[in-house]
């Protein structure tokens, strides 16, 4: 049924290719600073770089959005879609710039889990939205949803660990709170990647 809304324009599927492609790039500089802690100006830098590259697709595929007529679905959704992308690598760079504003002198292990989650999360996501430009099989796509969902249960978990230790580590009171955000800026980028699929299951519900 989708497949007969669909204009013969791919420029929107483009626009969520790109944001999704840049997305996972954040995501694995995040996971890779987080994994192997040095050198953290620069490579903060290089990720701020990154979601400025990001912000430039999405501005491009708001202006497509206003501009075009005919869209492959609800002007709405895509909207909703394109934020949400766009606040996956916003958060991403949010918390790889704290811990070189905050001077972090070193990682966490559960800070480097939540960011191999946000890894596979990304890499899920722009799975599971290279699919929807040709929905022969939404079955395909909805469970896709449903590993960026257990995912996302997964990040919850590795918080709650995450916060636990630290409370119990003794650690002064200024470091938790650093910390903290950090923890809180990580989850939350998972977060907006369930808002994705969440989308993406209103989309394929409601035309497939």
């Amino acid at each position: 049924m989708l497949q007969k809304l669909m204009p013969r324009s791919d420029h929107f599927f483009d626009d969520f290719d790109a944001q999704c492609a840049v997305t996972v790039e954040g995501a694995r500089l995040l996971h890779s600073l987080l994994s192997d802690y040095r050198d953290v100006a620069s490579r903060v830098q290089a990720l701020k770089e990154l979601e400025h590259k990001g912000d430039s697709v999405t501005h491009v595929a708001f202006t497509r959005l206003h501009k075009e007529f005919i869209t492959p679905f609800d002007r709405t959704q895509i909207h909703s879609l394109l934020s949400r992308i766009d606040d996956v690598l916003d958060f991403t760079n949010a918390a790889a710039s704290r811990l070189h504003f905050y001077e972090i002198p070193s990682s966490l292990p559960e800070a480097t889990e939540l960011a191999r989650l946000l890894v596979l999360s990304t890499e899920k996501v722009q799975e599971v939205v290279s699919k929807l430009r040709l929905i022969k099989q939404p079955e395909q796509i909805l469970t896709g949803c449903k590993d960026i969902k257990r995912l996302e249960t997964q990040a919850d978990e590795a918080l709650r660990a995450g916060m636990g230790r630290l409370f119990k580590s003794g650690a002064d009171h200024l470091t938790v709170i650093k910390w903290k955000e950090i923890y809180d800026l990580l989850e939350t980028a998972t977060d907006r990647c369930l808002d994705v699929a969440d989308v993406i299951e209103g989309v394929v519900l409601e035309h497939s």
